[in-house]
């Protein structure tokens, strides 16, 4: 079930409000109850034939979580968390990996091992994280007690479960007990439904609109044409710009929806296209998945504790498991490689002192190079092969003879339009700093842009809700729904 379809809106989630918040004002315990089973409602809608392969995996991984926490011996923790972690990763390899693997052994070695289709689980990459967090977390001791219950609806939680954020264990259920939580209460309803309203916008009105100029670039290069330099950068702009948009969106909404219980995501985005430098941009792009390979990769590695050699080393490890997290194919792992080397230079670079530069011209060249990485980098992300990547990079710096034309001024000027509002605009956990929307909250120094409980906020959001209604026939899936 889409956040942005007809079904969730009009249908889902006010019987699950309503129920929910009656429910609340009874006993706590079924409230919980409820959203754990309408979370598993929510996520049998996309394909029910999946929903045993999530349960499976979390009664496993309490199970295991449980175990840990009652071994006296060191030797049978480390013994119970292999196997822990051996079953998680080995369900998500299985469903995303196998064939791609297989199919590589194939190719290199001519063997002709059977590659059958495997349907990807939804939302497998997510939980699988979610899990391995939670173990290893478990086995540091930074949890002690495990309720089953709160377990289940920690992983079901409808809001996260699709497309995160990326939640922990010690983050989100100490909530489930603070008195208040999942009652009707109007400041958080107000939050919530703002929030979720401007990420439905983000979603439906920006994103999908930027879709249509980004999609035919790489169909072009697909069919191993050409573009020409404008248009190579016009749909790499697009691109980049639909991903944020679609992506960050989701995040809004998810944000927006668990408020409306009182519970409080992780902030997952902060203006990633104004960071200064690419350690800047992973700090604020995709927040709780950069937060989950820092400290469950790059650090047990040794991070930046063993010297610079073994530093490079890590960040280039850390980075390709990102890649690769986010799908089973060359061109990822190729991104994932392009921006182990951008953190390896930009680690070097920072011991380079600039004594002749002004510090205004220093941080706009930064955050120009750094831009421009990224967008690049976002076309190998997208092309569905290198070569095709190649064929757009390439155009991209290179004018090329016999170039096809794909955009006309109207396609340039909305993506200019866009890139200027995502560059100058605050974001939208600025516009509700002082309501705390999520953790890790930005706070807004810009008044006229704080969004309050009054009525001329009202106005506007109730008209982002009404065009997005009527932009939803044909809902669209989020692009993070892939990986």
């Amino acid at each position: 079930m889409l956040f942005n379809s007809y079904p969730f809106l009009f249908q889902f989630l006010p019987v699950v409000l309503l129920v929910g918040w009656g429910l609340a004002l009874w006993k706590p315990t079924a409230v919980k109850v409820w959203l754990t089973v309408g979370s598993f409602y929510f996520y049998a809608w996309w394909h029910a034939a999946h929903l045993p392969l999530l349960i499976a995996v979390m009664l496993f991984t309490y199970a295991v979580g449980k175990g840990i926490m009652r071994a006296n011996r060191p030797l049978w923790r480390n013994v119970l968390l292999g196997i822990g972690l051996v079953g998680v990763l080995g369900v998500l390899g299985y469903f995303k990996y196998f064939n791609f693997f297989a199919g590589t052994v194939n190719s290199i070695v001519g063997a002709t091992f059977r590659l059958d289709p495997i349907l990807l689980p939804l939302a497998i990459s997510f939980f699988t994280f979610q899990k391995v967090a939670f173990l290893v977390d478990v086995h540091q001791g930074k949890i002690q007690k495990v309720s089953f219950l709160d377990y289940c609806l920690f992983v079901a939680f409808f809001p996260q479960l699709i497309a995160g954020p990326i939640v922990h264990y010690r983050e989100i259920v100490p909530q489930f007990a603070r008195r208040g939580t999942f009652r009707f209460r109007l400041s958080h309803v107000s939050v919530g439904i703002s929030m979720f309203a401007m990420g439905l916008f983000k979603k439906v009105v920006v994103a999908d609109a930027l879709a249509p100029i980004a999609n035919p670039l790489f169909e072009l290069a697909a069919r191993g044409k050409v573009p020409t330099m404008a248009d190579a950068w016009v749909g790499a702009l697009a691109y980049s710009l639909q991903l944020y948009f679609d992506f960050s969106g989701y995040s809004d909404m998810a944000i927006g929806l668990a408020r409306m219980f009182g519970i409080s995501l992780p902030l997952n985005f902060n203006s990633p296209y104004k960071a200064a430098d690419i350690i800047d941009f992973w700090r604020r792009w995709h927040i709780t998945l950069s937060k989950f390979l820092r400290d469950y990769v790059y650090i047990p590695l040794g991070g930046n504790r063993c010297g610079r050699v073994r530093l490079f080393g890590n960040l280039f490890v850390t980075m390709l498991v990102g890649g690769l997290w986010h799908g089973a194919g060359w061109t990822f792992i190729a991104w994932g490689f392009i921006h182990g080397v951008f953190l390896a230079i930009n680690h070097a670079w920072q011991k380079v002192p600039f004594h002749n530069l002004g510090v205004r011209y220093t941080a706009v060249l930064s955050w120009a190079v750094t831009f421009t990485g990224v967008v690049m980098a976002w076309v190998v992300f997208r092309a569905q092969s290198m070569p095709d990547a190649w064929r757009i990079v390439h155009s991209m710096v290179c004018a090329k003879k016999h170039a096809l034309k794909l955009f006309d001024s109207g396609d340039v000027m909305l993506v200019a339009a866009v890139l200027v509002a995502g560059l100058v605009l605050p974001n939208t956990q600025q516009i509700f700093g002082q309501f705390r929307p999520a953790m890790g909250y930005v706070r807004s120094r810009a008044r006229f842009w704080a969004w309050r409980p009054q009525l001329g906020w009202a106005l506007i959001v109730g008209v982002a809700f009404g065009i997005c209604i009527c932009c939803l026939a044909r809902p669209s899936q989020f692009l993070y729904f892939q990986f």
